[in-house]
């Protein structure tokens, strides 16, 4: 039976039969369908590898159709921080549901490292939480081809340092208000939030009042898709 090697995150584990399950998994190389035989069993060998928030190794071979067969599984980094902060779980079920159900039609190699990195987020306790979930709205949306603008404001003007803005969701940007809770900082910080990564941004200090309303506009942007 032809196998072949790969990392990968699972979205979901469905009882099937007996003792089996059947695994949605997220590769580098995209979703993937397979069978773990007997996984159920209390001295089952795949058992251990297949955990949530985790990433793991696994050796999957051809089965019938699109569901392939997973002959071996190991965890190369489980995420245990995660489970033991309420809001941080809490979340990270919401984007591996949130992550299924994109990859179900956009099935893009970008949703493995989206979510292994929000994955290292959630689990350093010393990144915020409001920093990983504004980042995740923004890349979300980004990858479902709905990057929010951050160059011009709803009338096609560009963004300036001297005014203020504020999300709207019928035009899905910023528009331009006066006395408007998103200013410059706002917008300069959304820029990075969107541009690098969670490691880079966690190195980043003094944004704590202003990561709020951040959160918001990446929150309602997203939620329209």
């Amino acid at each position: 039976m032809k196998t072949t090697r790969a990392h990968a995150i699972v979205l979901r584990r469905t009882n099937f039969g007996e003792a089996d399950r059947i695994l949605q998994l997220l590769t580098p190389d995209g979703r993937r369908s397979v069978m773990a035989k007997g996984v159920r069993r209390e001295k089952s060998k795949l058992a251990g590898g297949i955990e949530l928030f985790a990433i793991c190794d696994v050796v999957l071979g051809e089965g019938k159709g699109d569901l392939g067969i997973l002959t071996s599984a190991r965890l190369i980094h489980f995420y245990n921080n995660i489970i033991k902060d309420y809001d941080r779980l809490q979340f990270g079920y919401f984007v591996i549901k949130q992550v299924t159900k994109a990859s179900e039609t956009v099935d893009e190699p970008e949703w493995y490292d989206m979510i292994s990195e929000v994955y290292m987020g959630l689990d350093a306790v010393t990144v915020p939480l409001d920093l990983t979930q504004t980042w995740f709205y923004l890349k979300h949306a980004g990858l479902l081809g709905h990057q929010l603008n951050l160059e011009v404001d709803t009338n096609g003007e560009k963004l300036t340092l001297e005014r203020t803005y504020r999300y709207d969701q019928g035009e899905q940007g910023l528009r331009e208000v006066v006395n408007g809770e998103i200013t410059a900082d706002h917008i300069k910080l959304l820029r990075l939030i969107s541009t690098r990564s969670l490691k880079v941004l966690a190195q980043i200090g003094g944004v704590g009042e202003i990561l709020p309303a951040c959160l918001q506009v990446a929150r309602e942007h997203a939620a329209l898709y």
